[in-house]
């Protein structure tokens, strides 16, 4: 079985992320897909010539993570953008935001300061699906920073490439951006 890229042309033209960034974005993505499908078939080829306690095989197993994620970590990324409906304050899940940070302004708060953050890496929703708690977390690289366990329910990309080229080194504009593009059904759905 081999993984393939999923089509995100549908969120060209989203307010507030340029054609150029989202295409370069759609790219950088596939190259994760790629890697995922090469990585997978060296392992599996080390795995069938006896290789598996080689230092060779150590590492690609260490790498496949690091692209595994990076490949997931886009689609639940381009998953949940392209609406500019607001979150509705009767939806469940702005009802689980208040239950758990206070108010929902009070999460928006935490997940933006989340975001901020300096490095490079993700800001992530999640719900720890043994307490149903949700909290906010970071994610550096792709592989480091996961908590086990848990759903995420919504994804930012805060790498560089998914900002720069349209708003340079403010980061905070870039967030504010993405707030307004969040499509909350699929996060909500993600909820349930």
């Amino acid at each position: 079985m081999e993984y393939i890229a999923k089509d995100y042309s549908h969120l060209l033209g989203t307010p507030g992320f340029s054609n150029l960034l989202l295409e370069n974005h759609f790219t950088l993505y596939q190259g994760y897909v790629t890697n995922t499908n090469k990585l997978f078939n060296l392992l599996t080829d080390k795995l069938a010539t006896g290789s598996e306690s080689s230092p060779e095989f150590a590492e690609l197993k260490r790498r496949f993570g690091f692209e595994f994620n990076g490949m997931r970590l886009h689609e639940l990324y381009f998953d949940n953008l392209g609406s500019q409906e607001e979150l509705d304050s009767d939806s469940v899940l702005a009802n689980e935001l208040e239950a758990a940070f206070g108010s929902v302004e009070q999460w928006v708060k935490d997940f933006k300061a989340t975001g901020k953050m300096r490095g490079i890496g993700w800001a992530v929703l999640y719900k720890d699906n043994v307490s149903g708690r949700l909290f906010n977390q970071w994610i550096n690289e792709h592989e480091t920073g996961h908590m086990a366990g848990c759903e995420p329910l919504l994804v930012m990309d805060v790498f560089e490439h998914a900002f720069i080229s349209d708003y340079g080194l403010k980061r905070a504009d870039y967030i504010e951006a993405f707030f307004s593009a969040i499509n909350w059904d699929v996060v909500s759905e993600r909820l349930k």
